[in-house]
């Protein structure tokens, strides 16, 4: 006589849980809001029931007709079901809870498949999304004709172009990746939309310093920009203040990925940056959180209607940074293969042009090899300051008057505080 298979037994239960854990969402649900639904707790682990025994004996059976009409019979039942209960009210019914008994037996059948993990990760999604109606419903009611063009703009960049373009150098100086560039228009396309979604959900302020929070840890540089494009749509008292916050928030993020590239690469080179990137974190952080309390305070003291807030998604906005950076890139690499040695300097000023990260890490592998370590803090220093700069230009550019001067001031401070702290450095 077989011995008792625990394995099987554990996946039957885990069908019948699936069924419970649905099932339990829309006994609720009848109880609350549709007394007399055609199904229960009871009946959902019957679904998943049926949908596991005919998945084992159709895998015992090696035929896959039995799970079929299983499936067929079930869905024959909530159909009928549905007629059923339709017929006798005013107002038709949605097919929710039909469609969920469905995919109980379909769950409960792909557990006894050998897909348990899968199974019962879609089954807690499907208890989600049941259960969450209301608040998926208001989320849909606040959504416009501009946000979903705008989302299904960036869904097309994301999995229809990305993919079609060659992940690797098309220029003689290996310096232009098609593919990284068009992943850079979705990051910076993505940032706008994420940051306009957490402002329209969180409220301003929390949205702001959440999506900068974030944004930062990805790109500073595409940060400061979506936030610039967005201080021209949220024109109310406050919105120069809490952008700058957001700004210089993401900035700071900027400084401690710095600290961290380098510190994984070469720790005496940490200990020369130490003091001057400490000394521009602190000063950042007081400018932000300046910004930040004046735009609650202004905020706290307006009682005009609060001003809609619209969306700043813009592809071609995107694409236009986009091509700006594939041109500073190759200009960073004819910098390194026509002027190496003396033009490190100035190829850490070109690279802080687009990005801090490539060339502190570079120059921390160099002062690694040629213990270079002034050289390489120096070369650090210029690359972050040619990076403000360029982020502030930027802002000037493609943001209000209002938040540019804000900015401006700070910057110009972090550049008289860098170049002290540098130099004693």
């Amino acid at each position: 006589m077989a011995g008792f298979d625990i394995a099987l037994a554990q996946d039957f239960l885990i069908a019948l849980l699936i069924g419970a854990l649905v099932g339990i969402e829309r006994e609720k649900h009848k109880n609350n809001d549709h007394p007399g639904s055609f199904a229960g707790v009871r009946t959902y682990i019957l679904f998943a029931q049926l949908g596991a025994v005919s998945a084992w004996l159709s895998a015992f059976l090696q035929t896959h007709w039995l799970f079929i009409a299983a499936l067929a019979a079930v869905t024959v039942i909530v159909l009928s079901a549905y007629y059923l209960e339709n017929k006798t009210k005013a107002v038709a019914l949605g097919l929710t809870s039909e469609l969920s008994a469905i995919t109980v037996c379909l769950l409960g059948g792909a557990v006894l498949f050998g897909f348990a993990e899968i199974a019962v990760s879609l089954a807690i999604l499907t208890s989600a999304i049941l259960a969450f109606r209301e608040p998926l419903h208001g989320l849909i009611n606040k959504i416009g004709a501009d946000d979903l063009y705008a989302g299904l703009k960036l869904l097309i960049a994301s999995f229809i172009v990305l993919p079609l373009l060659p992940n690797e150098a098309v220029d003689p100086w290996q310096a232009l990746n098609p593919y990284k560039l068009w992943l850079l228009v979705i990051l910076i396309s993505g940032l706008s939309l994420v940051g306009y979604v957490a402002v329209r959900s969180l409220g301003s302020v929390k949205g702001t310093m959440i999506t900068a929070l974030t944004g930062g840890l990805v790109s500073s540089t595409a940060m400061t920009l979506s936030f610039a494009r967005s201080s021209k749509t949220q024109t109310d008292s406050s919105a120069a203040n809490r952008l700058a916050a957001g700004i210089l928030l993401s900035w700071l993020v900027m400084l401690g990925r710095v600290m961290l590239i380098v510190s994984a690469v070469s720790f005496p080179l940490v200990q020369q940056l130490l003091w001057p990137l400490l000394g521009l974190a602190m000063l950042t952080s007081v400018s932000a959180m300046a910004f930040f309390l004046a735009s609650h305070r202004l905020q706290s003291a307006s009682v005009a209607t609060a001003v809609p807030v619209t969306n700043p998604f813009s592809l071609w906005s995107a694409i236009q940074f986009a091509l700006l950076f594939a041109l500073v890139l190759l200009l960073v690499k004819l910098a390194e293969h026509y002027a190496p040695g003396q033009g490190l300097y100035w190829l850490a000023a070109l690279a802080g042009l687009t990005d801090v990260d490539a060339i502190s890490l570079s120059l921390a592998d160099y002062a690694s090899r040629s213990q270079s370590f002034d050289l390489a803090a120096t070369g650090i220093g210029i690359a972050i300051f040619s990076n403000s700069v360029v982020k502030t230009v930027m802002v000037w550019v493609a943001g209000t008057r209002n938040l540019a001067v804000r900015l401006s001031a700070v910057m110009l401070i972090l550049s008289g505080l860098g170049l002290l702290l540098f130099r004693i450095s």
